[in-house]
């Protein structure tokens, strides 16, 4: 697993790692070899929990368009729906940008652990496209309808401190302490009974793979739609071009 590194950092915590340095641009490989890590550290007895991080200066920039326009979505999202299946629980240590469906990863996590400099981003609608990665879910189950759907609609980028009001991240801490505690709270975690722990995520996390299934297949659908779109060129170009997007609704 070349882009992904497990690492045990002791009192039964692992810390899974993306190397994509400096954006971790995802695609179906990197997304399967997460779900590889968690798979193999579920099945074993020493790790109770998981630090999702990730190598360089932003956590997630999501898929990479425009190196990535033949990607099976469908494959995409079949990993992506394992990985909220996988039984321990995950902290996302979110420095940098959670950008498109890098936010949607970090929102896979039971936790997220950001600083004031993190920046969380739905981008989706100013590209002219429909969002993906089960935000549908895990947004409105974090945030609330409401404010789901103004980061949807919008696009807007917030910061950590907004973030943190709003309960999309759980802790706000130092640039330099943001790894250690992601690492605490999944040590915290991991001192509890590991039966209790794996039996208590199971039930506040019931029925979620199934809402997360449902919610990617119609997310999936709408982007076929919208893919083709003379309004998603523009959002792609308007981006790389680093300018406001000029839709018109064809």
């Amino acid at each position: 697993m070349s882009d992904v590194s497990v690492e045990d950092v002791g009192d039964h915590v692992a810390v899974v790692c993306m190397h994509r340095p400096p954006n971790n641009f995802f695609d179906t490989e990197l997304l399967g070899d997460l779900v590889k890590a968690y798979q193999d550290l579920s099945a074993g007895s020493w790790c109770r929990s998981i630090v999702l991080a990730a190598e360089g200066r932003h956590f997630c920039a999501g898929l990479d368009f425009s190196s990535n326009a033949g990607q099976d979505i469908g494959e995409l999202y079949a990993c992506a729906e394992r990985l909220f299946a996988a039984p321990l629980p995950v902290v996302a240590a979110v420095q940098g940008s959670a950008v498109g469906g890098g936010l949607g990863l970090a929102m896979s996590a039971d936790f997220r652990i950001a600083t004031s400099a993190s920046r969380f981003s739905a981008n989706f609608a100013r590209l002219g496209f429909h969002h993906g990665f089960a935000l549908t879910v895990t947004l409105p189950r974090a945030i609330g309808q409401q404010r789901a759907a103004d980061l949807l609609f919008t696009g807007h980028r917030i910061g950590g401190e907004d973030a943190r009001a709003i309960g999309l991240c759980d802790q706000l801490v130092d640039d330099a302490a943001l790894r250690p505690a992601s690492i605490d709270l999944a040590r915290a975690i991991a001192s509890s009974g590991p039966l209790a722990v794996r039996a208590i995520r199971a039930t506040l996390r019931e029925g979620l793979v199934d809402d997360v299934r449902r919610a990617m297949d119609r997310e999936r659908t709408e982007q076929e739609t919208l893919r083709v779109t003379k309004d998603f060129a523009e959002g792609i170009r308007a981006t790389a071009e680093r300018r406001e997007p000029r839709f018109t609704g064809e």
